[in-house]
């Protein structure tokens, strides 16, 4: 028998001799390390691409052997659970033709063509229960090289699987691959068109739940045929789904929508337009506040603020390249005569800010100008990915632009980085960072591309920073750096950005004079730290279940008098003393029971603090104290409750 040297993830070298079938696979790889690892294998990492355990090695591979605690795997165990599922719906209904079933962010899904039947709940509890039996047969999947393409599309069709015979005959060139799932014979029991990879065997399938049916047209294309798209997710032990399944309903209660219109928060309406909000007073008192924070911190990092219009003529994105690189985003106002000027919506800020910018001259001395701005945008998308507040059409970004010289680069990117990680401390948020880089559709030179990319590599390596790489996400015009920020359930939101750029400095010819006394370029700096208001709020809304803490909170006490006769006088007092500090108080003289009133106010309007006045609050001259979560705490005298309530507010606990 013949023998190969493979590479371990430590460099080290391994021989291995051929086996029975004349070739070396991961599984003889695995075998070799020991037992655990042979059992537990789940896939191969060779030279960086994922494939099967049973895919054959070649003298110098380096190779890793990929087990469930691996990332990788997950969505391995997914795909291969989308197989089973497949298998069990044909099973059930065998005149279901088969799409696609990749495995996706949260799990899967899988297409079906389904003539004459909707899935119903009671058909997802039937598949699932078919798949449990599939699963516990223990069938192995094998990767099957097509022979014979032609004769293969032909059977596709005999068999009315139309979608398989389309996309075989799109992938005819790619040696395309079947995966067949096979008994303990060696019977295969099922196939489907697939590139892979997959799980040895079924019996690593342990968990995974069917979660719903929607409709989705074949390609994505509304001029086909809508089929029934089935949602499901799979992980590699019950725990992990049981907590998976836990978050959900978790993050069901915490629909922005939903509280949204509990709370008063926010809405949208047909006749206004899709993805337009509308900012109830209690939603845009948070706003308030959260824009109050902004201004005052960016005018503390040395940022000036501006203001600029909503529309501008189509010449200003012609220059920008937004004309030709984001036009099937931007709304066009329609000219009243052909001799008109074409007029755009402002999809970004940018643009203005570079006109700012060339209304004076600058020197390195006069640099970095760092150039800030609540600015309303509107972009156009599709009305299906339209909602609440996280997609919409119009939104304000907290936009900055920030123009300084190559020196100064790395500080203005960590000045960023700061200002990110201090904001979000505030919301309790922590965050992860991407690196974005050129993507197909780009202007200017792929010199500077590699430039503002090392550009932002050596920044965030200079501090330190762990991030990964998104290949080819970045804005036309510049690589960034995105931030992810992590609500209270664990969930990741894309906020804060860091785009460095280039081309538009070069597009609009801006110049600075360099201490050598040259005109020069400077770099320019997009970022956003929250994101847009719209999106954020949604966001807020969510990590906090509505429950905003005290300084952003619309309320922030609601004093209810036990009764309304009595004690009335007292309570309009204490309100006023409240309202003279700046707090945000409610008096609650309705005639409801006074119970009522609490647990309305802070289980149902989730306000942070009730305090309840009667005959003893008015002998004393204090409150009687209630905090949402907690329940009664105390009496205090009413300077001192304000003061405490002042302290909290300012340190924004």
């Amino acid at each position: 028998m013949s023998k190969i040297e493979v590479i371990l993830p430590d460099n080290s070298k391994i021989s291995l001799e051929e086996n029975s079938n004349g070739n070396v696979n991961g599984f003889d790889l695995a075998k070799s390390i020991s037992e655990g690892l042979l059992k537990n294998a789940v896939a191969l990492e060779i030279n960086g691409e994922v494939k099967d355990i049973r895919t054959s090695l070649s003298n110098n591979d380096k190779v890793r052997i990929l087990t469930s605690k691996d990332p990788e795997t997950l969505a391995i165990l997914r795909h291969s659970t989308s197989h089973i599922m497949a298998q069990a719906v044909i099973a059930l209904f065998p005149q279901a033709k088969l799409a696609i079933g990749p495995a996706i962010e949260n799990g899967f899904y899988y297409d079906f063509d389904l003539e004459g039947h909707t899935f119903t709940e009671e058909d997802l509890s039937k598949i699932e229960e078919k798949m449990k039996e599939i699963v516990k047969e223990n069938l192995t999947f094998e990767k099957y090289f097509v022979p014979d393409v032609d004769a293969q599309i032909n059977e596709f069709k005999n068999e009315g699987e139309i979608y398989k015979a389309e996309l075989l005959e799109e992938h005819r060139e790619h040696k395309p691959t079947l995966y067949l799932t096979k008994d303990k014979d060696g019977k295969s029991l099922f196939n489907d068109l697939c590139a892979g990879p997959h799980l040895p065997n079924t019996s690593f399938i342990k968990a995974f739940k069917l979660m719903k049916v929607a409709g989705a047209y074949w390609r994505g294309n509304a001029k086909n045929k809508m089929l029934q798209r089935i949602y499901a997710t799979a992980f590699w032990t019950k725990e992990d789904l049981k907590n998976y399944l836990t978050m959900l309903e978790e993050a069901e209660k915490r629909d922005h929508r939903k509280l949204g219109a509990k709370l008063d928060l926010f809405s949208t309406r047909e006749e206004l337009g899709a993805g337009l909000v509308l900012w109830h007073p209690n939603l845009a008192v948070v706003r308030e506040e959260i824009e109050n924070y902004w201004r005052t911190e960016h005018r503390k990092r040395g940022y000036v603020i501006v203001n600029t219009p909503h529309i501008a003529k189509s010449k200003l994105w012609e220059i920008s390249g937004h004309a030709d690189h984001y036009r099937e985003n931007m709304f066009f106002i329609q000219k009243e005569d052909e001799s008109d000027d074409q007029y755009i919506l402002k999809p970004m800020n940018c643009p203005f800010h570079i006109l700012i910018y060339q209304a004076n001259r600058h020197s390195y001395r006069s640099l970095p100008l760092r150039m800030a701005e609540l600015g309303t945008v509107y972009r156009r998308e599709h009305s299906g990915a339209l909602g609440g507040l996280t997609r919409v059409q119009g939104f304000t970004q907290d936009d900055a632009h920030i123009f300084c010289t190559p020196e100064q680069l790395t500080n203005e990117i960590n000045e960023i980085i700061d200002f990110v990680a201090d904001t979000m401390a505030i919301f309790k948020m922590e965050f992860e960072v991407e690196l974005s880089t050129r993507p197909e559709s780009y202007i200017g030179e792929i010199e500077n591309w590699d430039k503002a990319e090392a550009g932002l590599k050596a920044a965030m390596d200079k501090r330190g920073m762990h991030y990964e790489i998104n290949e080819g996400d970045g804005a036309f015009y510049g690589p960034k750096i995105d931030f992810k920020v992590k609500d209270a359930i664990g969930r990741t939101w894309q906020c804060a950005t860091i785009q460095l750029d280039f081309n538009l400095p070069a597009r609009f010819d801006l110049k600075y004079q360099d201490k050598d006394g040259q005109l020069k370029t400077p770099l320019m700096l997009h970022r956003v730290v929250f994101g847009s208001m719209e999106r954020f709020h949604g966001i807020l809304i969510e990590h906090y279940a509505g429950a905003f803490p005290l300084w952003l909170a619309p309320t922030q006490v609601a004093v209810v008098p036990i009764s309304n006769d009595k004690h009335d006088e007292y309570a309009q007092k204490v309100y006023n003393a409240l309202r003279a500090q700046g707090i945000r108080a409610n008096l609650d003289d309705r005639s409801e029971s006074m119970n009522y009133k609490i647990r309305e106010a802070l289980q149902d309007k989730k306000v942070p603090y009730v305090v309840v006045v009667g005959d003893k609050e008015i002998e004393d001259g204090t409150v009687s104290i209630r905090k949402r979560g907690k329940g009664p705490i105390g009496s205090l005298k009413v300077d001192e409750f304000v003061s405490g309530l002042l302290e909290e507010i300012k340190s924004r606990a």
